[in-house]
């Protein structure tokens, strides 16, 4: 089980505004390009400011609802507008490793939390989205299967940022969520291997 089988009606409320914003000229890439930048300038200013105001931490929850309607829009201009591309494709994957990379390690910025649980969880985050995406290797779809996806991962740390921004959690809770969702990125790898395996196997070859 994951959030990702939400998305569905997730799109469902976004898609007038997806029409809006493609009368207005806005395309794919550059959605996807701006979500990455912002990430990075949110992750920045959470790691550099969140210590002397807490406060900051509420960045993450309400950025992470954010960019996952981004993250539905590109994919909806991309595939629903005639928008696909080979660069989109490269764009869309990379963009989405870099920016949760670092919006994972702005974690760093509480005192007394074991940075190794926070680089542990960005390198088994971004293995996990490189074995969904070699399913297109081995003749399977690009696999999504949970149960640590990119959008329970999202969950999760705006989770984090809400309870750091009141003083409910502190380095420790960080690290021990943090190394929990590295071991389920973990299992999410194994079974995306296993589901594309399972996919290619069950698709006639031509």
């Amino acid at each position: 089980m994951s959030i990702y089988a939400l998305k569905g009606r997730f799109q469902d409320l976004l898609r007038p505004a997806v029409r809006g914003l493609y009368r207005m000229g806005v395309t794919a890439n550059a959605v996807t390009v701006a979500a990455a930048v912002v990430s990075l300038l949110v992750a920045a200013a959470v790691w550099y400011c969140a210590p002397a105001q807490p406060l900051l931490y509420l960045a993450l929850p309400l950025w992470m609802l954010l960019r996952m309607a981004l993250n539905a829009v590109d994919g909806m201009l991309a595939r629903e507008f005639g928008q696909q591309s080979r660069l989109g494709a490269y764009l869309n994957e990379l963009c989405d490793v870099i920016a949760d990379a670092a919006l994972y390690l702005s974690l760093l910025s509480v005192p007394g939390v074991r940075a190794e649980a926070l680089w542990l969880l960005a390198w088994a985050a971004a293995l996990s989205e490189y074995a969904g995406v070699l399913g297109l290797m081995v003749g399977a779809s690009r696999r999504y299967d949970g149960p640590m996806g990119k959008s329970d991962r999202a969950f999760v740390i705006g989770v984090l940022g809400l309870l750091l921004a009141f003083g409910w959690g502190g380095a420790m809770t960080v690290s021990g969520v943090a190394a929990a969702m590295a071991v389920l990125c973990g299992v999410t790898m194994v079974n995306r291997v296993r589901q594309g395996l399972k996919e290619a196997a069950a698709t006639p070859q031509r």
